[in-house]
């Protein structure tokens, strides 16, 4: 559908990038699960691959409580803080994306996929790593990189998909 006709509106598009953000989080974690799930079935024993090192997501919420909360957050807390940090960045990525989208068309191309695949590349092979919110990339299986990729991938179609249905409904 061709929207060069429709007035550009950096609100409707931050509202739309928001929902697009909020929906590609929850859309990202089914695909995670269905990930996982399948993995414990070609496994064969019922147990997916596990690790006792906290993901990035709990260590950057203990990171964040240290100077609001003046404390360390325990296993259990950071456990519970884990999706609303990542709820968060997903929302703060959406607004991001929903606002360019409105006034660079090439954001929106390919439905999306081209702008998971950045994030993946930007967040979780760069900045993650650098802010020591996880090791080095080289550390980790073709496996993992390939989870990664294929989870933000989801993310960015989600995103562009949502966005461009609310960015619909709230009209020109």
């Amino acid at each position: 559908m061709d929207h060069r006709w429709r007035k550009r509106s950096a609100w409707k598009g931050i509202v739309a990038g928001l929902a697009g953000g909020l929906a590609g989080a929850y859309v990202m974690n089914q695909f995670q699960k269905g990930w996982s799930k399948a993995e414990q079935k070609l496994r064969g024993n019922g147990h997916a691959r596990s690790s006792n090192e906290p993901d990035a997501t709990m260590l950057t919420a203990k990171k964040l409580a240290r100077p609001f909360l003046h404390r360390e957050l325990t296993r259990e807390e950071q456990r519970k803080a884990a999706p609303i940090v990542h709820y968060a960045f997903a929302a703060a990525i959406g607004t991001g994306y929903g606002a360019a989208a409105e006034y660079k068309p090439v954001v929106r191309k390919f439905a999306g996929v081209p702008f998971g695949a950045a994030l993946f590349a930007g967040a979780d092979e760069l900045a993650v790593p650098l802010f020591k919110l996880s090791r080095h990339p080289k550390e980790y299986p073709l496996s993992s990189h390939l989870y990664g990729l294929a989870s933000h991938v989801v993310y960015g179609a989600t995103i562009e998909a949502v966005r461009r249905g609310v960015r619909a409904a709230l009209g020109s």
